[in-house]
């Protein structure tokens, strides 16, 4: 049988995950209880076709999507499952279930979760079923965005974890596999610390929301879409590397001092007005394609510095 893959969940993430795996050559059952799925799934294999074709890619190459009328119909043929559902830790546990008792006996369960841990779907699950689930994280659009967080509960097995990684890099992303649960995992918990920093100094007035956005698109962001934080860091603190960086910069660091944080409504009132004068009421679909072309030069960018770039001796 050929590997197929079911997408449960037709929304944001869901689409741009089935648009992936089927642009990786996979064939996609999606599932989900939205009146207009028929034109979803239309649309969306028009979108992968026209993207193959503008990169010289024979159809032959190419996956398909296809409607399921039922979770049991699309899990039933699968080798691997994209559960993208609502974020709801009362229904995934019983979505899991259900998937589980109708989907083969080797088929791997991820969760596009933000939040949920696998441990908490997969605790009613028996022994067997809940080594095979895990969560499969990405970052919106995971059809562009190349990071899908992997991470098991310590009932999931480490067959599961190293089947999900190839999986996910046989779709060109770069998972990364961490060692333990954690609330938020790693990218939503950095993005958390940034976020309350953020809204601190506009609040307090120290900065304006959109020349906060100037800050950060070219200073960390720039840097950040080069070299991760600790690479910086190692760069940053001459010939001792990061030891040197810390010696120099960390204690001085380590001085200053939070700001206070109101996120209620009313706290948050400047910083919605400010942002909404900037950005327009409402988000922009000319603004979101904007977003994604600029993150895919900056992966171009990469991609060539990559080629070029000898490794490290």
């Amino acid at each position: 049988m050929s590997f197929c893959v079911a997408v449960i969940g037709a929304g944001t993430i869901g689409r741009s995950f089935a648009w992936l795996f089927a642009r990786s050559g996979y064939p996609v059952q999606v599932f989900d209880p939205r009146p207009d799925l028929a034109e979803v799934v239309t649309e969306l294999q028009a979108e992968v076709s026209a993207d193959a074709a503008a990169h010289d890619m024979l159809a032959s190459e190419l996956g398909t999507i296809s409607l399921a009328e039922s979770v049991e119909t699309a899990v039933a043929g699968a080798s691997f499952v994209q559960e993208s559902g609502p974020e709801d830790p009362q229904a995934k546990p019983k979505l899991f279930a259900q998937i589980a008792a109708a989907a083969p006996k080797d088929a791997i369960f991820a969760t596009s979760s933000s939040t949920i841990p696998a441990s908490l779907i997969a605790r009613h699950l028996p022994p067997e079923v809940a080594a095979r689930v895990i969560v499969g994280h990405p970052f919106n659009p995971p059809h562009l965005m190349p990071l899908v967080e992997v991470v098991p509960a310590p009932a999931t097995s480490s067959d599961t974890v190293e089947r999900a990684l190839e999986f996910y890099r046989s779709c060109g992303r770069e998972p990364v596999a961490l060692n333990r649960e954690v609330r938020g995992f790693v990218g939503n918990r950095l993005q958390n610390a940034l976020m309350k920093e953020a809204i601190s100094l506009v609040e307090n007035g120290v900065i304006s929301a959109p020349d906060l956005d100037s800050v950060m698109k070219n200073s960390l962001g720039l840097r950040w879409s080069a070299v991760g934080q600790f690479e910086a860091m190692h760069l940053g603190g001459g010939d001792k590397g990061i030891r040197g960086f810390m010696d120099h910069i960390g204690t001085s660091f380590v001085e200053i001092g939070e700001l206070p944080l109101d996120l209620s409504e009313a706290g948050m009132a400047d910083v919605y007005a400010q942002v909404e004068q900037a950005y327009g009421q409402t988000p922009s679909r000319a603004g979101a394609q904007t977003r994604d072309r600029a993150q895919q030069a900056v992966l171009e960018a990469r991609r060539q510095r990559d080629r070029h770039t000898p490794p490290p001796q």
